[in-house]
């Protein structure tokens, strides 16, 4: 059984800072791709930025800049650093990964930044 928990959301004024992490856990193998995901109230779910084997990494135009992600392999976490963040990126964060070719979902964490 594999399991994503996330945690490092919270409430921050805008222009502050947020790190999310996300681990996995149980049985793991090889993780070809951790990536994050947010949806808004009424929105969709949109991705936010990724990393796939290697370094490679694609994120959203909104985030250029702003936000990084990066990994550890040996934890098997991946982490997103989120700076000079806007009220417009209040979500639920959610992590990724792929996993022996399945899809796997964290429970998601809030990220609320206050105007």
């Amino acid at each position: 059984q594999v399991q994503l928990v996330e945690s490092g959301g919270g409430l921050v004024q805008a222009g502050g800072s947020l790190r999310l992490s996300c681990a996995a856990s149980g049985s793991i193998g090889s993780i070809t791709f951790m990536g994050w995901y947010r949806q808004a109230p009424g929105k969709q779910r949109e991705l936010v930025e990724s990393i796939i084997v290697g370094s490679i990494t694609t994120y959203a135009d909104y985030v250029k800049g702003r936000f990084t992600i990066s990994r550890d392999n040996a934890k098997n976490t991946v982490y997103l650093q989120m700076n000079s963040l806007k009220p417009e990126d209040t979500a639920v964060y959610y992590c990724a990964a792929i996993i022996r070719g399945t899809y796997y979902w964290g429970q998601g964490t809030q990220v609320t930044v206050s105007s």
